[in-house]
């Protein structure tokens, strides 16, 4: 009789998401040039991910999601920015007025979001930020690299 085991996706979802707070941005930028302005901003490195890249199928249709990711210093926090709208089709629909989305994985994850949050205000070309609570995301397995 062969054993038959089945992948707890509830416990990888808490591990990957544990210590973070999620951000979503809204922003007509493509991915690379917001990326230039938040690194000029907040004097940071996210580079892409190539090997880290979502990828979707929609209406026979293949969409790819580009995941840009900054670890910072001397520290096992990291940054990642998930692009979320591909040719108008959202990565996660539930969401649908947020582009992008800025995972801050930190011992004060909150606490950097908010602060975050409030610079953020002061980056031209991003609409509005705002704190997404991971309960609010249906499809929160997409997110999962």
């Amino acid at each position: 009789m062969a054993l038959k085991l089945k992948l707890d996706e509830s416990a990888m979802e808490d591990a990957f998401f544990e210590d973070t707070c999620l951000l979503g941005l809204a922003s007509a930028l493509p991915p690379y040039r917001l990326c230039w302005m938040l690194n000029e901003h907040f004097d940071i490195n996210f580079t892409c991910e190539p090997e880290m890249t979502l990828e979707s199928t929609k209406k026979d249709n293949n969409y790819y999601y580009m995941i840009y990711e900054h670890q910072l210093e001397n520290s096992s926090n990291r940054y990642m920015l998930y692009q979320l709208k591909n040719n108008n089709v959202s990565l996660l629909p539930e969401i649908s007025t947020v582009d992008y989305l800025w995972l801050i994985q930190s011992g004060e994850s909150d606490q950097d979001a908010a602060e975050i949050a409030e610079e953020l205000k002061k980056v031209p070309d991003i609409q509005f930020s705002r704190i997404i609570e991971r309960a609010q995301l249906k499809n929160v397995k997409s997110l999962l690299v």
